[in-house]
């Protein structure tokens, strides 16, 4: 019973973890136009509207490196704030390159380096917030 219990909190903390980094990548990425934005009226709703289409495709994209993740940490019982911050960092920084089979990129490096440091500050925080919710018991059930 305290594995079910466990898997489901895991579950919980995941779908928290995911809010978070969509509202941290929401307003990393519409700060540069703050201004524009606030000066043409952008209801408050749009950016609740965007945290809540994001969640989703984040908590997707993201499901099965997390899930690892997860396992690996449950597993050995990590229970450091600073493991869940590298690792959800991380993760979204090598979601944020994929997998290039060509070698040939087409752009420069550093085209995309504000979204992507963007991406990576998102993934630290849902690291914090999963660590929050269930990494820090993590490795109780056994």
């Amino acid at each position: 019973m305290a594995v079910v219990l466990r898997i489901l909190v895991m579950i919980f903390a995941y779908g928290l973890a995911c809010v978070a980094a969509s509202i941290v990548f929401t307003i990393g990425m519409l700060t540069p136009h703050w201004d524009d934005l606030a000066s043409s009226g952008l209801p408050p709703v749009a950016l609740a509207v965007m945290v809540v289409v994001g969640a989703p495709i984040i908590g997707v994209v993201a499901f099965l490196p997390a899930m690892l993740i997860i396992a690996l940490a449950e597993g050995f019982a990590w229970r450091s704030v600073v493991i869940y911050a590298a690792l959800g960092g991380a993760l979204a920084l090598a979601l944020s390159y994929g997998i290039d089979l060509t070698g040939d990129i087409g752009q420069p490096e550093t085209y995309f380096a504000r979204e992507r440091e963007v991406l990576a500050a998102s993934g630290i925080a849902g690291g914090l917030v999963y660590w929050l919710f269930a990494g820090r018991k993590a490795g109780v059930w056994k």
